[in-house]
């Protein structure tokens, strides 16, 4: 039996996107029974169970995690309590081998001293960098500095780097040099949605429009989009799908952009209904992704599925994840690159969208992904001391 120890997530059930979707669709897509999941599980996210205790969860062993309440360090705490935590289960139960696949760089600043831990008792560390979080425009400088440091630290002491995206570890390799790495990329859902058109556009009171849908923050060219739109001459709607409600980068956006002097610009939110969000993706005259940092984005993969046409940041990241299913926009050029989708055929636009969902049926199925992932973990790894 190989024990995969995941560390990282909120846990399980997932609740949040990102890592815990990505945790939750790969226990649930398990195939080959001689892998053994074990997922931490922050205490509060674990319905009725008490931190220390162990519960299952589609055949995985999730174990809790109480976190104190110590503001920013509260998540490598996090990390640091559920490998001292797998530790002891794998001492006790005499675990051989087990794998640990930390998610995110969090704990870098302090993974030297858990690899050597890990290695002690025969385990293997395998590290998912997400997408260049120090990159973000959200953190303080301080932390971006950290993050950065714990990045080059998790290269340096991981035996083997998951990049979900082929930019990321083109960019590792040109940051860091020789980078042992896989490419295993995100997975998304193909699946339609049953509802019908008055019920839900009359509900957020759209109808022809262009989308965006994404987190509300700087790097994802929210500026660029909005800007560029209102140069537009375009009669349609752009419908923004985000969570601005209480966020200071809304009130920013609104002195440097006026857009809300510009009838067509609708901020609606965010939409939790799953299949509500995926109507409104397949109804959009056009998605529009400016997303700068990361890998391969889950938004992206969503849209490429859903929408028949989707005009995407020109980005390494993006064009790894794409390819030739998508248009792509210059930040330069954005009003115009929008104003040339008016002009699409509907037979180019059917071309793109089967481009895109054979792409998504080739590369981006959770169960491609997830028997990927298996075939990983089965493997035999050997490390340095």
């Amino acid at each position: 039996m190989k024990h995969i120890f995941i560390i990282g997530s909120r846990g399980l059930p997932a609740k949040y996107g990102g890592f815990e979707t990505f945790v939750e669709e790969l226990v649930k897509h398990q195939i080959n029974k001689n892998i053994k999941y074990h997922v931490a599980c922050q205490s509060e996210n674990a319905d009725l169970v008490h931190a220390g205790e162990h519960f299952e969860y589609l055949g995985a062993d999730c174990f809790s995690i109480k976190v104190p309440n110590i503001g920013p360090a509260r998540v490598i705490a996090y990390d640091i309590l559920a490998i001292n935590a797998a530790l002891n289960q794998i001492k006790k139960e005499k675990i051989q081998q087990p794998i640990f696949y930390i998610l995110g760089n969090t704990i870098g600043g302090v993974i030297g001293h858990y690899a050597k831990k890990i290695h002690q008792v025969g385990g293997t560390l395998l590290v998912n960098p997400d997408g260049l979080e120090w990159r973000r425009t959200k953190w303080a400088a301080p932390v971006r500095k950290y993050l950065k440091f714990a990045e080059k630290k998790m290269v340096e002491h991981a035996d083997l780097i998951i990049s979900d995206n082929q930019g990321i570890l083109d960019y590792l390799k040109s940051e860091y040099g020789s980078v042992k790495s896989d490419v295993i990329a995100y997975g998304t859902e193909q699946v339609e949605s049953d509802l019908t058109e008055s019920e839900t556009l009359v509900k957020y009171k759209v109808s022809d429009y262009f989308l965006i849908v994404g987190r509300f923050v700087p790097e994802n060219n929210y500026e660029t989009l909005i800007s560029g739109f209102m140069a537009s001459r375009s009669r349609r709607d752009l419908v923004i799908i985000t969570n601005y409600e209480g966020n200071t980068f809304y009130d920013t956006l609104r002195e440097k952009t006026h857009f809300d002097q510009d009838p067509r610009v609708k901020f609606v939110g965010t939409v939790y209904d799953q299949n509500e969000l995926r109507f409104i993706r397949e109804n959009a005259f056009a998605y529009l992704h400016g997303h700068e940092v990361g890998g391969t984005n889950p938004g992206l993969l969503e849209a490429m599925w859903s929408t028949p046409v989707n005009l995407v940041l020109d980005v390494n990241f993006n064009r790894q994840s794409a390819a030739d299913s998508v248009l792509y926009f210059d930040k330069d050029k954005i009003t115009a690159q929008l104003e040339n989708l008016s002009v699409l055929t509907v037979e180019e636009k059917a071309l793109l969208h089967r481009k895109a969902q054979a792409l998504i049926q080739e590369k981006y199925t959770w169960e491609h992904i997830c028997e990927q992932y298996e075939s990983l973990f089965l493997k035999e790894f050997v490390f340095e001391s």
